[in-house]
């Protein structure tokens, strides 16, 4: 089985450049305090790394 990732918004999205809004959409993230669930994926990854600053990321 495939690694699960949790990811929670910790910070607000007013002020951010369009391609980090476009990224953390993308993730499913609405709302600060949010929390989704995805693969641990090459791709995730990147989407992590990109917007890391505003996430907190625990391993499942």
């Amino acid at each position: 089985m495939a690694k699960q990732l949790e990811i929670t918004l910790k910070k607000s999205l007013i002020g951010r450049k369009p391609k980090q809004r476009a990224t953390i959409q993308a993730l499913g993230l609405k709302k600060i305090g949010q929390t989704v669930t995805h693969n641990d994926t090459p791709q995730i990854r990147g989407m992590i790394h990109h917007t890391d600053f505003m996430l907190e990321v625990k391993e499942v």
